[in-house]
């Protein structure tokens, strides 16, 4: 795929650029609480301002239902973008309306603005092609040239995504570049002990990544509410905890895999226990109790592993060449749960390896925690899209930026 740096190379000043970014920051009303998808594109849209371009950003937030609704509006995440910039930053109250096009067209060289969500208009999301193409054809009309760099959206086969760039000349953005470059270090280019700690909700979510990698990993640590899940297939109590009873089958097979692999498929052994589940914006401290993974008492629910696996799995990640991470090993957001999360994250940090951590969730402790993100080798914008890449799936947004 051509990058960014070729189309500076041929020159773009004057030249309508349409940058496809991930502007889908969490909100808590107007406020923007993490705003490291903005300023993550930010090298993109620095470098085509001031090469002379005319920038037209677009990006989704949220799920709103193919119509406008000012709670998912990308006002905020403009007004952001252009206090990053040190820049006005134009803003459309549309995305492919008369706002947006009298937008465009007062912008001048080296000149940025950001259009309305793309999500208000039903053709970015249908599964119908034509009715995609057609949405297509009319954000094509606000620009000369196509540049991707929303890396959190290209598993998905939007109209921005996939049949934009057919319809003008496109390049892959800075992010871009850089994303798939340090997926291609934990697919095809992998330096050992590789390991990997999976955690998050649902172990539904991360079977098919962990299928791909119990062939390609050295070590797979599981936490999470999906770590509940493999206990109950080992036979243990898990209370009331997260349980996928449909998946157990599925986990019972990874395991035996594993063992027959030779890799190792690292649990809990302990866990962090409570009657309930806390009140995340109270974060007053609750009642719970660390147990041991196969000793849960009935009525009891998992919320973190235990202090003895957060050891644990530091020693594990200790002398890796690679470890990627994806999914918080408890409720993070409370303190009385964040520790296992702690551990990881800063396991990654003492290890001399190559650390990635896999977008989403992951990426939101980080910042939450308090960790300096530059400790990290890479914290990717996109976990949804990590996974499926590792998966081997093909990826609309990446294939559309081919040649």
């Amino acid at each position: 795929m051509k990058t960014i740096d070729e189309l500076l190379a041929e020159g773009v000043a004057g030249k309508r650029v349409f940058v496809r970014a991930d502007l889908n920051v969490p909100l808590d009303g107007t406020t923007i609480t993490d705003d490291g998808r903005i300023r993550a594109v930010l090298p993109t849209v620095k470098a085509l301002a001031e090469a002379g371009a005319r920038v037209v950003v677009a990006s989704h937030l949220g799920r709103p239902k193919g119509a406008p609704d000012p709670v998912f509006s990308l006002a905020p995440a403009a007004a952001r973008l252009g206090e990053l910039l040190g820049a006005d930053v134009a803003f459309a109250t549309d995305t492919v309306g008369e706002s947006a096009t009298a937008t465009v067209a007062g912008l001048a060289d080296g000149q940025v603005a950001v259009v309305e969500n793309l999500r208000f208009n039903a053709g970015e999301t249908s599964k119908d092609d034509a009715e995609r193409a057609a949405f297509a054809d009319q954000l094509a009309a606000l620009a000369d040239v196509y540049v991707g760099d929303g890396f959190g959206a290209v598993h998905r086969k939007h109209a921005s995504v996939f049949d934009l760039p057919a319809k003008l000349p496109h390049y892959a953005g800075y992010l871009i570049a850089t994303e798939v470059g340090v997926l291609k270090k934990l697919t095809e280019d992998v330096q050992r002990p590789y390991a990997v700690a999976l955690g998050g909700s649902k172990v539904s979510d991360k079977l098919a990544v962990i299928d791909q990698l119990l062939g390609k990993a050295d070590r797979i640590l599981i936490g999470g509410g999906m770590a509940f899940t493999f206990l109950k297939a080992q036979g243990h109590e898990v209370g009331t905890s997260l349980l996928q009873e449909d998946q157990i089958p599925a986990v019972t097979e990874y395991l035996e895999r594993a063992e027959k692999l030779g890799v190792e498929l690292v649990l809990p052994v302990d866990v962090v226990v409570s009657p309930g589940f806390p009140d995340l914006k109270a974060k007053a401290s609750t009642e719970h109790t660390a147990v041991d993974a196969d000793k849960m008492p009935e009525g009891q629910l998992g919320l973190d592993i235990g202090p003895k696996t957060g050891e644990l799995y530091a020693s594990k990640l200790a002398d890796a060449k690679t470890v990627f991470w994806n999914g918080p090993m408890g409720v993070f957001e409370h303190p009385d749960y964040a520790e296992g999360t702690k551990a990881v994250a800063q396991a990654l940090i003492d290890s001399d390896g190559f650390t990635v951590v896999g977008g989403g969730d992951s990426a939101a402790a980080v910042r939450t925690l308090g960790f300096d993100e530059n400790a990290f080798g890479h914290i990717s914008t996109g976990g949804g899209a990590s996974l499926e890449y590792l998966e081997g799936k093909t990826l609309p947004g990446l294939a559309a930026l081919e040649d």
